[in-house]
């Protein structure tokens, strides 16, 4: 009987690996914030991601139990640090329902304005660093670059670039300036001299001229490049029911084929400001979308941003046309000793990354008694574990990076 001799030049391997946790983050402040992904991994497969919050806690809900109303405005700046000016507008609006407030037209018109110009710079914001953590700097720089000027024109207006406190309750801070001198930004990139003297509104539409052009070069840029598409489109996909279930809002819901809009769905204190306005609603999919394209991806949340900068736009234009002629003035009034009444209300408002919401409870004294907030981000933050399952290393940020998390208002 012969007896079978194994080769010995032959070697089995075993390729199968241990599973590996792996941190991502926390980074920055200045980056997507100081978030912290803890990922399970298999190699090069996630098998699970675990967010972990809170490196940027300040306790501003608290604070804002131990402050009059317009002293708490400044503490809503810091939430999303990149829409400052929508977030004075929903804390004030949450104040005014309170205690039955109601603005002139021309304080809704001057908040529609600001706005939607705070819209139009977050979302730029967005878009750059979106295309930072894909591998590609120019879209981050042309980006900042249409942003400074915005800020520039805040700056008139408030005399603040990041933190403005300007929209507060009964209207804004103050009406917006006359004459002013062209902003540096805006002066170099339409070749005029930077001495020039205009009004704030022939400045606003002056950028907005330049800028609405550049829309199809940011486009060329991400939108239609095929290595864009490839790491984008078929990729973090969420279905329409998970983007419900998780409380996904703006965008995010947006892109998953949800068409709702606070500004046309909300509550009537807040749609009122927007009676009037020709706009659309952006909701997927689209009918420029790529065919690798798939409903709720990375791409059509990205895409969701780039076209509510173009409704924003339309939507500034509408403003500044009706400006001049609204009646009333810029704002009511409000002591700093006003009472609260011994009642609550919530109210939420259309931010640039969803929905935020505030809660105050009145008991009869200039500080609530209790102050809370609502965060967008915090909803589209929750749906990360499922939505990255099963995907490589690579693509994590890719499908975090659409999220567009800000987490001073996560962290509040």
């Amino acid at each position: 009987m012969s007896i079978q001799v194994e080769d010995p030049r032959i070697i089995e391997f075993d390729v199968r690996t241990d599973e590996m946790l792996v941190n991502m983050g926390p980074q920055h402040p200045s980056t997507h914030g100081v978030l912290r992904l803890l990922l399970r991994t298999d190699g090069e497969i996630v098998h699970e991601v675990t967010p972990y919050i809170g490196y940027l806690h300040r306790c501003a809900e608290k604070i804002g139990e131990n402050l009059a109303a317009p002293q708490w405005v400044p503490y809503t700046d810091r939430m999303d640090y990149l829409a400052g000016m929508n977030m004075n507008l929903g804390m004030s609006l949450a104040f005014e329902k309170l205690i039955g407030m109601e603005v002139p037209e021309k304080a809704m018109t001057l908040r529609v304005i600001i706005a939607e110009l705070g819209r139009i710079a977050s979302h730029l914001v967005g878009m750059g660093a979106y295309g930072l953590d894909l591998g590609t700097f120019s879209p981050f720089l042309y980006a900042f670059r249409e942003r400074e000027i915005i800020l520039d024109l805040f700056e008139e207006a408030c005399g603040a670039r990041l933190t403005y406190s300007y929209l507060t309750v009964g209207g804004a801070t103050h009406d917006l300036p006359n004459m002013i001198e062209i902003p540096p930004g805006l002066a170099s990139l339409t070749k005029r001299d930077p001495h020039m003297q205009l009004t704030w509104t022939e400045a606003v539409l002056m950028f907005l001229d330049w800028l609405e052009p550049r829309i199809r070069e940011y486009h060329a840029l991400l939108t239609r490049n095929q290595i864009f598409i490839k790491r984008t489109a078929g990729l973090g996909v969420m279905p329409r029911e998970m983007a419900i279930d998780y409380g996904c809002t703006g965008p995010v819901l947006r892109g998953s084929g949800v068409d709702y809009d606070l500004r046309r769905d909300g509550e009537p204190i807040y749609t009122r400001m927007y009676e009037g306005y020709e706009y659309e609603v952006q909701v997927a999919p689209f009918e420029a979308a790529p065919p690798e394209v798939v409903l709720g991806d990375n791409w059509c949340r990205f895409y969701v941003r780039m076209m509510e900068v173009v409704q924003s736009i339309g939507l500034v234009r509408q403003g500044l046309a009706r400006y001049p002629d609204t009646e009333g003035e810029y704002r009511v009034p409000f002591k700093m000793n006003t009472k609260l009444p011994k009642d609550e209300c919530y109210l939420e408002t259309e931010c640039p990354r969803g929905q935020m919401g505030f809660y105050i409870v009145g008991d009869g004294k200039a500080e609530p008694l209790r102050a809370r907030a609502k965060s967008s981000c915090f909803c589209n933050l929750s749906v990360t574990a499922p939505l990255c399952e099963g995907y490589l290393l690579a693509d994590i940020p890719a499908v975090v990076g659409s999220l567009d998390i800000v987490m001073g208002e996560i962290d509040r």
